[in-house]
C-alpha cells in the first residue's frame, strides 16, 4: 500500500507566475553582465587544470560548493527581505563582499548586484524594498539583489535557490563552451551533471547555519589573482 503524500499548503506551491518569473531571472539572457565572467574558470584552462569534457564537469561541481557562500546567502537573505529585517540584509550583503578572495571577484559581484538593481526599477508593480537594496554599502551583491527579485516573484525558498544555481549553471557552460573549448553536445551533458547536483546543494545551503558560512577556497583565489594579469583573456573574471 502506497503511502499518501504530504499535500503542499498553498503558500508553499509555486505558481504559473512565479515559475515564470523565475524563469527569467535563471536566463543567461537577464541583462547583468552574467555571460561576461568565467569565475576562474578561464584561468584553470590556462592552467591546464580544465581541458576536457569530464574535467569540466569536476570542476563545476566543485564550484557547487557554492552551498556554503553564495546559496546560503541567497537563502538567508531572502528570508530577511520578507521578514523587513534590513539590518540583517545589511550584514550578510558586507560579509558576501567581504569574503570575496580577490579585486575581479569582489568587481563581479557587485556589478551584477548593480545591474540587478537597476533591472528591478522597471519592474511592475514597482519594488518597494528597492531603494534598501540600492542603499546597501558599498553596493548590493549579486546574491542579495537576487534574493529580493526572487522573494518578488512570491515563490518559495527553495525554487528561489534552485533558480539562482541554475542560472549560474548555464553562465558557467556557456564559458567552458567558449573556454575549454567544448562542443554543445559536451555542453548539454556538462549541464545535465549539475542539474542532477543542484538540488542536495540548495538544501544543504537551505540548512546551514550562518557560524558554518564560509568562502575559503585557495587555489580558486590563486586562479583568480592570476586571471588578473593573465596576457589574453575572453572573461572579465
Amino acid at each position: 500500500m502506497r503511502a499518501r503524500r504530504r499535500p503542499v499548503p498553498d503558500k508553499e506551491r509555486l505558481t504559473a507566475s512565479a515559475l515564470l518569473q523565475l524563469m527569467r531571472l535563471a536566463s543567461p539572457s537577464l541583462p547583468v553582465g552574467g555571460f561576461s565572467y568565467s569565475e576562474g574558470l578561464e584561468s584553470a584552462v590556462e592552467a591546464g587544470l580544465v581541458t576536457t569534457e569530464a574535467q569540466t564537469l569536476a570542476w563545476l561541481l566543485d564550484q557547487l560548493a557554492l552551498a556554503r557562500s553564495d546559496l546560503a546567502v541567497v537563502a538567508k537573505t531572502a528570508r530577511a527581505w520578507q521578514r523587513g529585517d534590513l539590518a540583517r540584509v545589511a550584514e550578510l550583503n558586507t560579509w558576501f563582499a567581504t569574503t570575496r578572495e580577490t579585486a575581479e571577484f569582489r568587481q563581479q559581484s557587485e556589478q551584477m548586484g548593480r545591474s540587478l538593481a537597476q533591472w528591478l526599477r522597471h519592474r511592475d508593480p514597482p519594488e518597494p524594498r528597492l531603494a534598501a537594496l540600492e542603499a546597501l554599502a558599498p553596493a548590493p551583491t549579486w546574491p542579495v539583489a537576487f534574493a529580493l527579485a526572487g522573494v518578488a516573484t512570491g515563490a518559495p525558498i527553495r525554487e528561489l535557490l534552485i533558480a539562482f544555481a541554475a542560472g549560474w549553471a548555464e553562465n558557467m557552460v556557456q564559458a567552458a563552451l567558449k573556454a575549454v573549448p567544448l562542443g554543445q553536445a559536451a555542453g548539454q551533458r556538462v549541464l545535465a551533471g549539475l542539474s542532477g547536483a543542484i538540488p542536495g546543494h540548495v538544501d544543504v545551503a537551505i540548512a546551514l547555519p550562518f557560524g558554518e558560512m564560509q568562502a575559503y577556497t585557495p587555489m580558486l583565489a590563486i586562479l583568480s589573482a592570476q586571471h588578473e594579469a593573465q596576457y589574453s583573456r575572453l572573461f572579465r573574471s
